[in-house]
């Protein structure tokens, strides 16, 4: 991570980006599937929900994990409980992670983000409950934040049994997902939900931060994709204004908790972590902005690769392990 912004991303993006373009005969950007149907979105998700590295090997970061099943979404119909997966960390547990993948709302899984929901709770020293919530366009919005909802009062539950804090964390989507969820608990006056830890959120909806048109072409994360991936969420174009979707445009973020937003130099979202940031601070939520200038859209899941993806998770874990301490210092005193 550098102190201004860089030129160009990384040499390791650089040979990523030119990779993709060839793997996608010379389209920019991700190749995903202009008609949808059952078959191709199988095929995305099958591509997408391979693991960063081998979850054998990425396990030996924590105590263990398992399986669990959460409720489904409030007035879901077609489900009645969720996948998840629940990270134990070696050493005492200091605190609860409720944790959502990135995805574009559309795909990866609880596989993808395998090994970063084991490094996460080795930094944090959390349990770290990862959920596979409702993806679209099967589900479309608020599904997604239906299910986290249900998931974040479900753990909410076990840590007043057990006594202890509770972080949301994710990852661009996943992000948003947190993002909203953080101001709703505040709202909510569920005071056990101290910290959110957004990667490379989305947040603006109909926004569009001056980033989105710098970086709209060439790293990865497109206009047309993002296009792409809004279409397969939102069901109208009132949702963009709706803050469950776009949390800049909630009336108040006083009552969110402490906030840390990590962005990448290259990534069209980068504006948007930076207003959010501004918004909240604005709003008196203290908050801390670490930009890797050199990194693009989505290197969190690069980690086994790159550095900048190791040293954000761990900046990330010790973010978290600071506001336990901290939730247990203010009970003390």
């Amino acid at each position: 991570m550098t102190d201004s912004p860089a030129q160009r991303p990384g040499l390791l993006y650089r040979l990523f980006l030119n990779w993709l373009k060839r793997a996608a005969g010379g389209r920019d950007g991700l190749p995903l599937p202009e008609r949808l149907t059952p078959e191709t979105l199988a095929a995305l998700r099958r591509m997408t929900g391979m693991p960063s590295f081998p979850q054998r090997f990425s396990s030996f970061q924590i105590r263990a994990w398992r399986p669990v099943m959460l409720p489904c979404g409030s007035g879901a119909t077609d489900c009645d409980n969720r996948p998840a997966r629940l990270y134990r960390p070696r050493g005492a547990v200091r605190g609860l992670v409720l944790f959502l993948h990135g995805g574009g709302f559309v795909h990866c899984d609880l596989v993808s983000h395998h090994g970063i929901c084991c490094r996460l709770a080795r930094h944090s020293g959390a349990m770290v409950l990862s959920l596979d919530y409702r993806l679209a366009p099967e589900h479309p919005f608020p599904a997604a934040v239906d299910d986290g909802w249900d998931a974040l009062l479900w753990l909410h539950e076990q840590a007043m049994m057990l006594d202890l804090p509770i972080a949301v964390c994710g990852d661009s989507a996943g992000g948003n997902l947190s993002a909203v969820l953080a101001r709703r608990a505040g709202a909510a006056g569920l005071d056990r939900v101290v910290a959110q830890l957004l990667y490379y959120p989305t947040v603006s909806g109909l926004l569009s931060p001056v980033t989105r048109e710098t970086y709209a072409q060439g790293y990865m994360l497109t206009a047309r994709l993002l296009d792409w991936y809004g279409r397969q969420y939102i069901r109208s174009d009132r949702d963009m204004l709706n803050p469950d979707f776009a949390p800049v445009f909630a009336s108040d973020l006083a009552q969110a908790p402490p906030a840390m937003i990590v962005t990448a130099g290259f990534d069209p979202l980068r504006g948007e972590g930076e207003l959010y940031a501004r918004l909240l601070r604005e709003a008196g939520v203290t908050t801390r902005l670490v930009c890797y200038w050199r990194a693009i859209h989505g290197f969190l899941n690069f980690y086994a690769a790159v550095v900048e993806g190791r040293q954000a998770l761990r900046v990330g874990g010790r973010y978290l392990r600071e506001r336990f301490a901290a939730w247990q210092e203010d009970r003390i005193s």
